[in-house]
């Protein structure tokens, strides 16, 4: 067994209106912050109230909300011209992972003098960064605990992964509160999508007994949270367990590696801007049925763990129930069942395909993948 070797950079908060304690929590990295956020949040009364605890605590802001769906190299340079004429001492961001792919890149190159595409062509950044504090208000995000943060190169709207500085988050709150932003479908799309995630990192060659261990829980309470149900506890609410799952499932990513369903939805949202949330769940049982050829005993545990399977059940039967299950669920949600249901061509598929194989998660797929073999999947899935 290789040496295991772990760490947590970012201090984690998870409860109830956390949102509203904001203030409190990043005074020690300052008093002057860039506020990224969502531009749905920051017209509801979510911005308000964040504002609002900021402002108490004697903290200067400035919100910044020009995020499209797939924020790309040039959004991020206009919000890093903004973060230097400012002087601030840190960045909050509020929202999914467009709000976090700005938030991140800002603090990360804040101090650098190169030019952007220095960094997304490869470069690693040399200076100190700036503290960043997150808030989601999804229940996914792979990259939070990683020192990658992935953005959409404008020169060819490809997904490339921008190196980070260690311990360049210092706060992660999550409150399930804001997960009121989302509507059913939006909440049943990514809930799938967070399963995904865990699922790629329990059968991933970088998985370990800690990862593992994590994501056996994380799997728990997101099929409790999916199913309206918790074996838990008859007090927590189905956005607490959600939110509680997508916590674990990103920890999980911090100490294992997502794979080929997750690294194609990027890829198609970084190209198309169609929704990572509904590529990644179109791809799950495809992606299941693909592994269970060489991870068949891992994935019937999670099986087991999810109750889609029975303990007597054999471990292919197992398998099998997983994917139907997972099907059975983007059917219930009123999902799209094919990719060609995202009014995208084959052709469009490929060039994905091609994107995704080039990013360096692959080197630590269940087992050696190419360009060639992504596009099988799709092809499966289309």
């Amino acid at each position: 067994m290789a040496d295991f070797n772990f760490k947590i950079s970012p201090n984690i908060i998870l409860g109830s209106y956390s949102s509203s304690r904001i203030g409190q929590f990043v005074h020690e990295w300052g008093t002057r912050f860039m506020l990224v956020i969502d531009p749905v949040l920051n017209e509801s009364k979510v911005g308000e109230k964040i504002g609002k605890s900021l402002t108490n605590r004697n903290i200067e802001y400035f919100i910044f909300d020009e995020i499209p769906s797939a924020p790309d190299t040039e959004i991020i340079t206009r919000a890093l011209k903004l973060a230097k004429e400012s002087h601030v001492h840190g960045v909050l961001a509020v929202g999914g992972m467009k709000a976090a792919t700005v938030g991140r890149a800002v603090c990360a190159l804040y101090n650098e003098n190169h030019d952007i595409y220095d960094f997304v062509d490869g470069a690693q950044p040399t200076t100190a960064s700036l503290p960043y504090i997150c808030m989601p208000s999804t229940i996914r995000d792979p990259y939070l605990f990683i020192d990658r943060n992935p953005v959409v190169d404008a020169r060819s709207r490809q997904v490339k992964l921008l190196k980070l500085q260690s311990g360049l988050c210092k706060l992660a709150v999550f409150d399930p509160n804001l997960l009121v932003s989302l509507t059913e479908n939006q909440m049943a799309s990514m809930s799938i999508e967070t399963l995904c995630i865990a699922c790629e990192c329990y059968i991933s060659q970088k998985a370990n007994f800690f990862s593992d261990t994590i994501v056996e829980k994380a799997v728990e309470m997101l099929a409790d949270g999916l199913d309206g149900t918790s074996t838990i506890s008859n007090t927590i609410s189905r956005d607490q367990l959600l939110m509680q799952g997508g916590c674990m499932a990103s920890l999980a990513a911090g100490c294992s590696s997502i794979g080929v369903a997750s690294l194609i939805g990027s890829a198609v949202h970084a190209r198309y801007k169609i929704s990572r949330s509904l590529t990644t769940t179109i791809l799950f049982p495809y992606m299941l049925e693909e592994a269970a050829k060489y991870k068949t005993d891992k994935l019937a545990r999670l099986a087991r763990i999810m109750k889609v399977s029975s303990g007597s059940s054999n471990d292919n039967t197992a398998v099998v129930n997983f994917a139907e299950n997972i099907r059975n669920r983007i059917a219930l949600a009123n999902l799209p069942a094919r990719l060609k249901d995202l009014s995208l061509s084959i052709d469009d598929f490929a060039l994905a395909s091609e994107d995704a194989a080039n990013l360096e998660f692959t080197n630590f797929m269940p087992r050696s993948m190419n360009a060639d073999d992504f596009f099988d999947i799709i092809k499966q899935a289309y």
